[in-house]
């Protein structure tokens, strides 16, 4: 690969993040609106074809972008809250639908593993008791990787039995991971009629159907799922018809050039977060706090100087771009936490405890309730490991950048200035159920996007690897993990 197509991977990711942050550092504690997101399109619209790149995959995600901002311009002016983080999970459906009208084999194979979903019966029931009861410790219900008590576990024990062509497994796979087919996460419809008083009998079949809906008729899916929760900011089965026609062209034209299916439902999903969710008005509230905007920007900072050191001494591959990405914001976040003498075991050692107890205090918390909590423990926990030997990928991380920043060194002006002991890790705490810009989505996404155009026939999600979760170092769960078994 060519430095040239690096630095192109390098300004995109870069451009993605700058948008984000240059909107809410202006706009924080004021009221969000669609058209506040409009930087961050035009950082999308700018991103090019490289050298040996699909352009019907970076279509999939710049046309995805659009067609999201503008539909969402079409039926409202701002995004409530509580409605904001489902604004990924309306894309999936309507290309799973757009797909098995092209390709009726596709259909053919999803509808066996809807049969397969019934006939697993004891599995769908022991994984929906282990979730109910935090079986597993804190996890992510929906993640991009394979971690025990996610549903991307599931899915996979399901197909890996089955006698369907491979393509169509990875791509059924891909739709409940990085996808995001809906806002359905393993268990919960079990939970709910547990909760309402159902037999356990009668919480495996409702959650069995349930399943097989999301797969079935995904719009419809999502729209119950909308419906149930109280959704009201705007129609979301309107949003995704619309958005369905919008993006048939280049389906389309991605399955035409032979785009493996995994790739097509999942870039046009994660991209398309920053429009209503991670520029929201959630997010204008969090960041109305100095010290939470100036660890976004200091990270920020930290990942965008290491990034581009390691231009200068050369990537040996794109993947290594991704780590460097990830890596070095990682680092810089574990560094704060330090800064105020906290250590990574001490929070996963209390976040683990805290779940237990969250388990008994809540029966009826959310499926996701926990998963950005895992997020950061994952990261924290990669971050003390890059830190000790101050390098990842052979790039030194340029953690100055933390020190650099007139608010983090001065946490003493942002509560009582003699005891300001514990700012930093107030402010990590509230990012901990909210880290996205910290991990980063827009700058992964964005450089997934380009990784999976260079290699557009193979399946770019989930990710195939060992998380090494935080939680392991408490709770030994690795035995039931898939990731070394995906299909």
């Amino acid at each position: 690969m060519s430095k040239e197509l690096y630095a192109k991977m390098i300004e995109e990711a870069l451009a993605a993040q700058k948008a984000d942050l240059s909107v809410i550092k202006a706009k924080r504690g004021g009221e969000f609106k669609i058209t506040d997101a409009k930087p961050y399109v035009d950082a999308v619209n700018a991103m090019t074809v490289g050298e040996g790149q699909s352009p019907e995959v970076i279509r999939l995600h710049v046309d995805s972008v659009n067609a999201h901002y503008e539909t969402l311009l079409q039926l409202t002016d701002t995004v409530r809250p509580e409605d904001d983080p489902f604004v990924e999970h309306y894309q999936t459906p309507a290309i799973l639908e757009v797909l098995y009208e092209l390709d009726p084999a596709f259909r053919s194979a999803v509808e066996q593993f809807m049969a397969a979903i019934a006939t697993n019966e004891a599995l769908i029931g022991r994984e929906s008791l282990r979730r109910y009861g935090g079986f597993y410790g804190p996890t992510a219900v929906v993640d991009f990787a394979f971690v025990p008590g996610s549903t991307s576990n599931v899915v996979n024990t399901i197909l890996s039995g089955m006698n369907i062509e491979k393509k169509y497994k990875q791509a059924i796979l891909s739709s409940k991971s990085w996808g995001m087919n809906t806002s359905y996460g393993i268990g919960s419809a079990f939970a709910n009629a547990i909760n309402a008083g159902a037999t356990t009998a009668k919480a495996v079949e409702e959650e069995i159907a349930m399943l097989q809906l999301v797969y079935d008729r995904p719009i419809e899916a999502q729209t119950k799922l909308m419906t149930d929760s109280g959704h009201s900011s705007f129609d979301v089965k309107k949003y995704m018809e619309i958005y369905r026609e919008r993006m048939r062209p280049a389906i389309k034209a991605a399955v035409d050039a032979g785009v493996h299916y995994s790739n097509i439902v999942t870039v046009p999903a994660y991209c398309v977060g920053d429009v209503a969710h991670h520029i929201s008005q959630s997010m204008y509230n969090m960041t109305k706090d100095d010290m939470t905007m100036a660890i976004i920007e200091a990270t920020s900072d930290v990942m965008e100087q290491t990034l581009k050191l390691g231009l200068d001494q050369g990537y040996k591959g794109v993947y290594d771009i991704l780590s460097v990405a990830t890596g070095s914001t990682a680092a810089a976040v574990t560094y704060i936490l330090e800064k105020d003498a906290f250590t990574v075991p001490m929070v996963v050692d209390l976040l683990t405890k805290r779940y237990t107890n969250f388990v008994q205090k809540y029966p009826d918390r959310g499926p996701a309730a926990e998963l950005h909590n895992v997020d950061f423990m994952d990261m924290i926990h990669r971050g003390a490991k890059i830190l000790a030997s101050g390098k990842v990928k052979g790039v030194p991380v340029q953690i100055s950048a933390i020190d650099a920043n007139e608010v983090i060194v001065n946490p003493q002006r942002y509560t009582y200035p003699a005891c300001g002991i514990t700012v930093h890790f107030s402010s990590l705490m509230r990012l901990a159920d909210f880290p996205c810009l910290l991990t980063s989505e827009p700058v992964t996404a964005t450089l997934m996007t380009n990784i999976i155009a260079l290699d557009p026939t193979s399946p770019g999600s989930p990710a195939r690897v060992c998380k090494d979760c935080a939680v392991t170092s408490l709770i030994k769960r690795c035995a039931y993990c898939n990731w070394s078994s995906a299909v």
